[in-house]
């Protein structure tokens, strides 16, 4: 079952949501963790995910230009991007009000916390929107960035916040060996140095998929097996299934709140959103309503599956549904460091600062 840690919640909880979200024995956010919690929602009927994006003019949170944190790949604005409405829209749940973001308050929950985004350049994209977004609240507090591979960070040196990110595009191990590189299903030795964090944050998916000269490993081992491939989403939940035991066997519930970061969408078929369109580039509307035409990616169902079955509490940032209905929200050619049509990304500022919201909505 997907929980939320209750001895934390009203720590952390901003006072204008404690109306939305009234705790109880039985406390669920997430709707349909998996068919055994079909119709699940909160005890007073609140579901965060399920809703609508509606023009808000106090939207962005903040100007892209005033913000230091962001990557050439993100800044849509600065490299061209001719349209502005996409950055109005703000996410309106059906049944609760979201509230707003607030960087100072924050900083002042967290102070002289760790916080730790682990996995591919979606987690960069929410970790840089989390940035900016916090930035725009306190634009004269002394900060320190440090870029490296595989872990950044940047502190909030007033408040003694520190907010990583550990890059990890499988979460478990790929390992040069004799043969080759091996991607290992059943190995998370890089877990590590996720330990001693007060707040995870987990992705991954998108690697899953690559092939040829992106894909960064040579043979993948399940057990005592190594093979040239395997099925990617029997891969994907294997290595899922390995990263759902770390936590088991490595979080302390009393000391770190742990959220998944749920499947980030990519808008590459029109025929998806029952449009004409090649894919993103062009589209600068999101689409009305609250359901996607295609439906959900195939991953989200490995990842219900297996987060119904962790035993410590881990919460679910369900942004897939309300992400997908956003083809309008894509870099597509407006991005500095990617060549061709980027419908994988997200602008900043832009959507993943929603999914900050929801994540300081669920703290």
């Amino acid at each position: 079952m997907v929980h939320i840690h209750q001895s934390t919640q009203l720590l952390f909880l901003p006072v204008s949501v404690l109306f939305v979200v009234q705790l109880t024995s039985s406390f669920e956010l997430v709707q349909n963790v998996s068919s055994a919690f079909s119709g699940r929602k909160v005890a007073n009927g609140c579901n965060l995910f399920q809703g609508k994006w509606s023009l808000d003019s106090s939207f962005p949170l903040y100007d892209s230009s005033s913000c230091p944190f962001i990557d050439p790949e993100f800044d849509c604005q600065k490299y061209g991007r001719p349209d502005k409405e996409y950055l109005k829209y703000s996410w309106k749940p059906d049944s609760c009000n979201l509230p707003r973001f607030d960087g100072l308050d924050l900083l002042k929950r967290w102070k002289g916390k760790k916080i730790m985004f682990v996995g591919d350049s979606l987690s960069l994209n929410q970790w840089q929107s989390l940035h900016c977004l916090i930035h725009a609240s306190v634009p004269d507090s002394k900060t320190n960035l440090v870029r490296k591979d595989p872990l950044s960070y940047v502190t909030f040196q007033d408040y003694d916040v520190t907010i990583f990110l550990y890059r990890s595009t499988y979460l478990v191990d790929i390992v040069q060996e004799k043969i080759g590189r091996v991607l290992k299903l059943n190995s998370i030795q890089q877990g590590n140095a996720w330990k001693e964090m007060d707040v995870l944050i987990f992705n991954s998916w998108h690697w899953w998929l690559h092939r040829g000269k992106s894909q960064p490993w040579d043979y993948v081992q399940d057990g005592a097996t190594i093979s040239k491939d395997m099925d990617r989403l029997v891969a994907f939940s294997k290595g899922l299934t390995t990263w759902a035991q770390w936590v088991d066997q490595n979080v302390d519930p009393s000391k770190t709140e742990v959220f998944f970061q749920g499947i980030s969408p990519t808008h590459y078929q029109g025929r998806e959103w029952s449009s004409g369109s090649k894919n993103c580039y062009g589209e600068q509307q999101p689409l009305s309503g609250s359901t996607y035409p295609a439906g959900a990616p195939p991953a989200v169902a490995v990842v219900k599956r297996i987060l119904s079955s962790i035993q410590k509490p881990v919460f679910l940032l369900d942004i897939t549904t309300l992400s997908q209905l956003r083809k309008d929200a894509h870099p597509s050619s407006y991005s500095g460091e990617h060549s061709g049509v980027d419908c994988s990304h997200w602008c900043l500022a832009g959507l993943p600062d929603t999914w900050n919201q929801l994540l300081y909505a669920a703290l």
